[in-house]
């Protein structure tokens, strides 16, 4: 009997669900796009308690947070590792991972920049800016004299995984000026010409608006 596809709950414009796809479609793994909204789908929490994005159902197993989700798939489908053997890469790569998943990424989110409605549009983006200045900043220290291609090397990782939709984000959501940022400016540039990476961008998925 064949396998059904897993199943990866998401949004367009969330890039928690953009990394998600990034590595399904780094490992070739053939899935199913549900787009939801947990802030208006009640049906939802059945499959996430906590109500966020993404989900990924593969069978009978749900697994939800993208950081779980990739280190799910990466246990299940070896090819295209993401993770370095060497373990000090390992670890930077680690760390530069957890900088965009928690230290950028939750305080741009609705329930930070929101503030129930106490924050203005343009206060809101100022308050988003900041945060992004102080992860990118602290990654570009870390990744100081770096002339690979991508963060780890010339193949890409885990890190540089998280780091492209949050530098997405940061361009065209956030308006954040990259050429403070030349490592992961040019980061960016690489990560633009891989089809994996070009297809999971949130312009092209199936939610985005049409205009």
């Amino acid at each position: 009997m064949a396998t059904a596809k897993p199943i990866l709950y998401g949004a367009w414009i969330s890039s928690c669900s953009q990394r998600v796809r990034i590595a399904l479609n780094l490992k070739g793994v053939d899935y199913e796009y549900k787009a939801v909204n947990p802030r208006t789908d009640p049906d939802y929490e059945k499959i996430n308690p906590i109500k966020y994005i993404p989900a990924l159902v593969d069978d009978d197993f749900v697994v939800s947070d993208s950081l779980a989700i990739i280190l799910y798939l990466e246990d299940k489908y070896p090819q295209h590792p993401l993770l370095p053997k060497d373990p000090k890469k390992k670890a930077l790569d680690l760390q530069i991972t957890n900088i965009v998943c928690s230290s950028i990424q939750p305080l741009q989110g609705y329930g930070v920049i929101g503030h129930e409605g106490k924050l203005s549009p343009d206060e809101s983006i100022q308050l988003v800016q900041c945060y992004i200045d102080k992860g990118f900043r602290a990654i570009e220290k870390l990744l100081d004299g770096c002339d690979t291609k991508y963060s780890m090397g010339d193949e890409v990782h885990l890190g540089d995984v998280f780091l492209a939709p949050q530098i997405h984000a940061a361009i065209n959501r956030f308006k954040v000026d990259m050429t403070k940022y030349p490592i992961l400016a040019r980061f960016h540039d690489a990560y633009m010409e891989i089809p994996a990476f070009q297809a999971a961008l949130p312009q092209n998925q199936p939610d985005a608006p049409s205009t």
